[in-house]
Parts: C-alpha cells; sequence; structure tokens
C-alpha cells in the first residue's frame, strides 16, 4: 500500500513544487493535461451518461482550481484530486435520484434496444449484464464499473475511489456474489464468463 502512495506523490512532485514555488496558474497548466482525460473517464464510468460526466469533470476542475492554494500534502495530489471528482459525481448521482422518483423502470426499458442489439449473442448478454449492474447498491456498482467496464486493477480503482485495496477487494467479492444472484433469479446460467478478469 505505502509504495503505491509514494509512487502517486513521487508523480506529481513537479506539480506541487510548481505550486510551491511559481503559484496556482503554472501548477495548473501542468496539472490540466495530465488529469483531464483520467478524470472524465473516472465521471463517466461513475455517472454513465457523457453529458453529466462532462458537467462533472469540468466541475471538479473548478474546484480545484481553487483549491490548489490550499492543498497541504497530507494526501498525494492524485488522491486528493480524485477524491474532489469522486464527490462532484457522487452528488451529481444524489440529484438525479432526487429528480427521478419511479423513472427507474422507463430508465431500463429505454435502455434495452440500444445495449441489445441483435449484433451478437456476447453483446446481447453484456447488454442484459449492465442492466442488472444497474440494480446494485451505488458502491458495487461503481466498483464493478471501474473494474470490469473501465479495466482499472485493484490499486487504481482504490485511489480512484478513495478507499483501501482491502476494501475495493472485499467489495468486488460481494458485488460479483450479488449479481451472480441476480442472474440466478432469472435463470441466466455462468455468470463467471462475463465477470471474472482474464488474468
Amino acid at each position: 500500500m505505502q509504495p503505491a502512495v509514494d509512487s502517486a506523490a513521487s508523480e506529481d512532485r513537479d506539480v506541487v513544487e510548481l505550486l510551491r514555488t511559481e503559484g496556482r496558474e503554472r501548477a495548473f497548466a501542468l496539472l490540466l493535461p495530465r488529469y483531464e482525460r483520467k478524470l472524465f473517464r473516472l465521471c463517466c464510468a461513475l455517472l454513465r451518461d457523457p453529458t453529466q460526466a462532462q458537467d462533472a469533470a469540468q466541475e471538479s476542475l473548478v474546484r480545484i482550481w481553487k483549491g490548489l492554494p490550499s492543498y497541504d500534502g497530507r494526501a498525494s495530489l492524485s488522491s486528493w484530486i480524485y477524491t474532489i471528482t469522486r464527490n462532484r459525481c457522487l452528488s451529481a448521482i444524489e440529484r438525479r435520484r432526487a429528480q427521478s422518483t419511479l423513472n427507474d423502470s422507463e430508465a431500463e426499458l429505454e435502455a434495452l434496444p440500444a445495449e441489445g442489439t441483435d449484433t451478437q449473442e456476447h453483446e446481447e448478454r453484456a447488454g442484459r449484464l449492465r442492466e442488472l449492474i444497474e440494480l446494485l447498491p451505488e458502491r458495487y456498482r461503481r466498483t464493478l464499473t471501474l473494474f470490469y467496464f473501465e479495466d482499472r486493477s485493484v490499486a487504481e480503482v482504490a485511489r480512484q475511489l478513495g478507499s483501501p485495496e482491502g476494501t475495493v477487494k472485499t467489495t468486488l467479492f460481494r458485488a460479483r456474489a450479488a449479481l451472480a444472484q441476480l442472474l440466478k433469479q432469472r435463470g441466466l446460467d455462468h455468470p463467471e464468463l462475463w465477470l471474472e478478469p482474464s488474468t
């Protein structure tokens, strides 16, 4: 765990030094190309909506810009940045939940034609799997999405969600068990064909 934190800290040492010596503008100019795409991908993984993800990423960058002078170095810069972004996404999810009261089933029906085109059996299964993942608790859904659909390592998921790696592994185990139960209830066999990592 500690080596990962050390490498994350050293990775952005140049940004932190610029922040101390030349101020926020130069530090942010170096930080932006390094993190802009990563933050958008994280927002896409958590929000599953490109438009909302773009808004959340932009809001996050604004907050990072405003907060840079108060960055105290207690966490690595990347963890600090991902925490801000994750919190923006969680706020967006809460707003979305408040707006859509009984629209969940309607949203699922709308997702079916896009996900379930009859191109190949594999794509149909993947579409069904995504629909079932949407029924899981939020923490399970976020972790499964990042690990399987965004192809993140456990260490990357831990950093992006601000959780210890052990917690991520436990969450993945429980999320797979919950998803397997949903698949069993619907008569869909062999969830391991979709869920187990290839290495």
